[in-house]
């Protein structure tokens, strides 16, 4: 792990250890993703609100996570599905993703590849198109390209099989692809998108320490 993994995992391990400033270091890393995604399931009137409901079982439940940054992305895109499904079932369907990409385009950092990508799908058109898209599809893109997770963990995150979320992304790429047409702007966008991830061992650590409070959103 190298440069803002190695980071992030620090981080997390830390935050499992009451720090919460390193918890505040976590939410603005992972956030602007993980928002990204819960855009793509719910729409934009609702991703505010089942992000926040995601982070506060997020920090309720990280005394029980073990991992290092790729799972933690996991493990976070995992909890943030689960409310936003609960969300949909409430309200009955999966609405058009849209609106304002402000969030998507906020990265910790200059060199951040997925900050990169984020900016890369980050237009009103882009996101608009992958709403288009089906939802295995938009969701396999999604946790790939702008989560960043590799094709095992996205696979976890879904509860399916590596090869399928890897063929979903692949053809939820192309048909990207096909929607933007001869579109110079999204053209570029799409190709500036970097690889997905491949899986790799992971460093697998743990901390279990009592908090001395519960976090809030305002704490993040």
């Amino acid at each position: 792990m190298l440069g803002d993994d190695a980071e992030l995992t620090a981080a997390v391990l830390a935050a499992q250890n009451g720090d919460e400033t390193a918890f505040r270091t976590v939410y603005r890393a992972v956030h602007p993703r993980l928002l990204g995604y819960v855009r793509t399931l719910v729409g934009e009137p609702d991703a505010e609100d089942v992000a926040s409901e995601a982070w506060l079982q997020i920090a309720r439940d990280l005394e029980r996570f073990s991992g290092d940054a790729d799972r933690f992305r996991g493990w976070a895109a995992r909890i943030a599905r689960n409310r936003a499904l609960d969300h949909i079932r409430m309200r009955g369907r999966r609405p058009a993703t849209g609106g304002d990409e402000a969030e998507l385009t906020g990265r910790p950092a200059d060199s951040d590849t997925a900050g990169e990508a984020i900016e890369a799908l980050a237009t009103h058109r882009t996101l608009s198109l992958i709403a288009r898209l089906p939802q295995d599809q938009a969701e396999a893109v999604v946790l790939r390209v702008v989560v960043g997770l590799d094709a095992k963990t996205a696979a976890e995150t879904l509860g399916k099989r590596a090869g399928a979320v890897r063929t979903a992304a692949h053809r939820g790429l192309k048909r990207l692809a096909e929607l933007i047409g001869d579109d110079p702007e999204s053209a570029e966008a799409l190709d500036a998108l970097p690889a997905q991830r491949e899986p790799h061992d992971h460093a697998v650590t743990s901390a279990s320490v009592t908090h001395s409070r519960s976090r809030t959103q305002k704490d993040m």
